[in-house]
C-alpha cells in the first residue's frame, strides 16, 4: 500500500471493514488509516487492510450468475452513506431493489 490509497480497514480488529485512506506508512507493514467518517487509527497491520474494490458491481452475485438472490451474502451500503455492513438478501422485491437481514 502507499500514502494516499484508498482503502477498506477492519477498524480497530472487529470484523467490520471501513473506508478510509492510507494517511503514512511506517515502513514496517503497519499503516495510520484515516477513515471517511473522521475516525482515525494508527499502526494498522496490513492483514487487516484491503484495496477499495473500484470495480464492485451491484448487479453482481457471489455464485456469478450476475444478479443477486435471496440467501446471498453481500456487503451494503447502508442508507448510501459509504459505509458497507455483511447482510443477507433477505427478500428480492423484483424491482431492483432488496430488503436485507
Amino acid at each position: 500500500f502507499r500514502e494516499g490509497d484508498k482503502i477498506e480497514a477492519d477498524y480497530r480488529g472487529r470484523g467490520k471493514f471501513y473506508p478510509g485512506k492510507i494517511s503514512r506508512d511506517r515502513g514496517d507493514d503497519t499503516y495510520d488509516i484515516d477513515y471517511d467518517d473522521g475516525e482515525r487509527e494508527t499502526r494498522v497491520s496490513k492483514r487487516l487492510i484491503r484495496k477499495k474494490d473500484r470495480s464492485r458491481s451491484r448487479s453482481r452475485s457471489p455464485r456469478g450468475g450476475g444478479r443477486l438472490r435471496e440467501g446471498d451474502k453481500i456487503e451494503a451500503d447502508y442508507r448510501g452513506r459509504g459505509r458497507f455492513y455483511p447482510g443477507k438478501i433477505d427478500r428480492d422485491r423484483r424491482d431492483g431493489t432488496y430488503d436485507i437481514a
